[in-house]
């Protein structure tokens, strides 16, 4: 079994948020992943972040498990899947951040799906003019990039640089983009080179080119949560 493809050991974990599935060593988890916020002390917290309404017995105090602010009932009632910070059940959240949990459902209820399942692409690595049919997927644990073809890559999740999708189709008045290829730098461990990957979608069926497309647009949307995993 590759590296990318090792079970990684879970372990259940209550907090004062809830039950949390999290893998047992920190370095085997998602690089998709969130760390549980830091909740705003009772103390600091008089009135309700969002309204302004005094907490006193009947109006009482709840914190948002994704942002860790104090909100009343009214305004931190929903309770929303969280899989980005590992949460076996939906947890209380405010508005706000049950909006951006629910957009991020389709990421993992369908995109990182289509990761998984993988799709083929003309490889071409550096500046090199040789291209090479490859089976590119997202491994099981979320943790490396796979390719296959006649030679095998694994990519760190974490290594990645930057992710650029190259698309046709765009016109100075608008008008619909698909998504052909992307562009990927990433560090191999131990140098602090850059190396580069380009990523070409196949033109030989139509089926293919869809295919692509909907992997480059997950790639897209992966992207996007692993810098702000990066950022938090």
């Amino acid at each position: 079994m590759s590296g990318s493809e090792a079970a990684d050991a879970k372990k259940l974990v209550r907090s004062a948020s809830g039950l949390r599935m999290v893998p047992e060593l920190r370095a085997a988890r998602s690089p998709f992943g969130l760390d549980e916020p830091p909740w705003v002390p009772d103390k600091e917290c008089p009135r309700c972040m969002q309204c302004d309404t005094k907490f006193d017995f009947i109006t009482r105090k709840h914190h948002c498990r994704r942002c860790g602010k104090c909100f009343c009932d009214k305004c931190c009632s929903k309770k929303v899947p969280l899989p980005r910070m590992c949460f076996v059940d939906p947890v209380r959240q405010c508005a706000e951040c049950a909006l951006i949990s629910q957009k991020e459902t389709e990421f993992y209820d369908k995109q990182l799906k289509v990761l998984m399942n993988g799709a083929s692409f003309f490889v071409t690595l550096g500046t090199s003019d040789k291209s090479e049919l490859m089976v590119c997927r997202l491994s099981n644990n979320q943790r490396y990039l796979v390719l296959d073809g006649n030679s095998h890559y694994e990519i760190e999740i974490v290594q990645i640089s930057t992710v650029q999708i190259l698309t046709e189709g765009f016109t100075p008045g608008g008008g619909n983009t698909r998504a052909i290829g992307m562009i990927l730098q990433y560090k191999v461990p131990g140098s602090e080179e850059l190396t580069q990957m380009k990523f070409t979608a196949s033109e030989d069926y139509t089926s293919n080119k869809k295919l692509s497309a909907s992997w480059l647009a997950a790639m897209h949307k992966a992207t996007k949560l692993l810098y702000e995993s990066r950022d938090q």
